[in-house]
């Protein structure tokens, strides 16, 4: 069986290291950020830290912006409505910056193998699980979720971020 060329992982509750370390031990080239907004409260997981720690490691950074949770989803997932949340996105990837976005990531991941990172640990409780369904459905190819282990916790820590 060959291995999956396409992952997905969260960063919440670890430290930039440990993920590093996750994603070079599972062969990943790229990451994927598919948060619509790449910035954190956490400075080390914001687009230019994050770029420049992983290209440090020889681990490419792309940001798809199109592949994040548009605002109705975001509010719909902080205000607890998932069913809503849920319905939002999946609109979303069926949208055409949605299948846009849907598009690159299927280009990268045939070059090399990529990585979907957003803040959520779980991928079923994140975005990036729905796009890895889709993505599934359209090629047929399993993405495996990867995680990291956690290291102490931050101040200001959600458990969701919803991207």
């Amino acid at each position: 069986m060959t291995r999956p060329r396409i992952f997905t992982i969260g960063y919440e509750g670890a430290d930039r290291l440990a993920l590093i370390t996750a994603l070079r031990s599972a062969g990943v080239a790229r990451v994927i950020d598919v948060r619509h907004s790449p910035y954190s409260r956490r400075p080390e997981f914001s687009q230019d830290e994050l770029r420049a720690a992983f290209e440090e490691y020889g681990i490419a950074y792309t940001h798809i912006e199109t592949l994040g949770n548009p605002l109705a989803g975001r509010e719909a997932a902080r205000a607890g409505h998932i069913a809503s949340y849920k319905s939002v996105y999946s609109a979303h990837l069926e949208s055409g910056e949605g299948k846009k976005g849907l598009a690159k990531l299927m280009e990268l991941a045939g070059q090399e193998p990529v990585c979907m990172l957003c803040l959520e640990k779980s991928a079923s409780h994140c975005h990036r699980g729905m796009i890895a369904e889709k993505y599934t459905a359209l090629t047929g190819q399993t993405v495996e979720h990867l995680r990291v282990p956690a290291s102490a916790p931050h101040p200001g820590q959600h458990a969701f971020d919803f991207g």
